[in-house]
């Protein structure tokens, strides 16, 4: 993980002295590397979340072609799917059935800022509709699981209606708006779900919410 970005790069493989693929290149490299040694891997490609260039610093540097498709590779058999609204380009990646990489898409009790409608059908209709034993890589800080998230996440519980919508007055760049959701967010200044007057939602972080 960037001490900074606060965001995730991960090496992923087979078996020992098999194959292995990296996921994102936006963290610091070199225990990647090293666990590539210790486990005696030949890194095949780079899949990429999206391109943000906290996910994509490294590419370079790592010299791999760079992947956004499904693919098998040795024993890893990688699902890719299309998760729009952080950014057009966003992909999970499903890894032999056992694990989803998010890249900016869920994380730890948030989802990522974006569209808003296209968030949510990424979140709901498409990572959520997985396998909930699935563990979550996401983009930036702490695993969990879609079974904890379908349960946990402050948005999500809304989304199933398991929550009622809040309905704080709050002001967000200066403009009236009512607070539908607040949750933590993986770099500590939280996430927030925001109706305007004139109906739009928006999911923005935290510094941008003026309550009280």
């Amino acid at each position: 993980m960037h001490r900074d970005w606060l965001s995730n790069a991960y090496l992923v493989a087979d078996e020992e002295g098999g194959t292995a693929v990296y996921v994102d290149s936006g963290a610091p490299i070199g225990p990647l590397r090293e666990a590539a040694e210790r486990w005696r891997v030949e890194p095949m490609f780079i899949l990429r979340t999206h391109a943000h260039h906290d996910h994509v610093e490294h590419e370079g540097e790592l010299g791999l072609p760079v992947r956004t498709d499904s693919l098998e590779a040795g024993g890893l058999r990688v699902e890719a799917i299309p998760t729009p609204g952080h950014s057009d380009d966003m992909v999970a990646f499903v890894v032999d059935g056992e694990a989803v990489f998010t890249g900016d898409t869920l994380f730890k009790d948030s989802v990522g800022g974006g569209r808003f409608e296209q968030i949510r059908r990424s979140v709901m209709d498409v990572l959520l509709a997985l396998p909930h034993e699935l563990r979550v890589l996401p983009g930036h800080t702490d695993e969990t699981t879609l079974a904890r998230e379908w349960e946990e996440n402050p948005f999500v519980r809304v989304w199933r209606g398991v929550e009622p919508e809040g309905a704080k007055a709050c002001r967000v760049g200066g403009e009236e708006a009512t607070l539908v959701v607040w949750s933590p967010d993986y770099d500590g200044g939280g996430k927030a779900w925001v109706r305007f007057a004139d109906g739009r939602d928006a999911i923005v972080g935290g510094s941008r919410v003026e309550r009280g």
